[in-house]
């Protein structure tokens, strides 16, 4: 078997932006992730809602716009 078939196995050490770090290993030394279990809504139950760009408040406009058309109508 070659010996430069598989590449190098190291310790790696894991970063995640909410500053929880855990070692494992990786073909890579170092690892930094955006999310991880310890600051991931489905793990922590605190949902964070964001609005970007005030989606949600468009979305009920839409909908009232909707609903008072669709009566007006009948």
């Amino acid at each position: 078997m070659k010996e430069e078939g598989h590449p190098k196995y190291y310790d790696c050490v894991v970063t995640c932006s909410c500053g929880n770090t855990w070692t494992t290993k990786s073909t890579k030394k170092e690892l930094k992730i955006d999310i991880c279990s310890a600051c991931h809504p489905f793990y922590t139950g605190k949902q964070k809602l964001i609005d970007s760009g005030g989606r949600v408040d468009r979305f009920k406009k839409m909908m009232k716009k909707v609903n008072t058309s669709s009566n007006t109508k009948k």
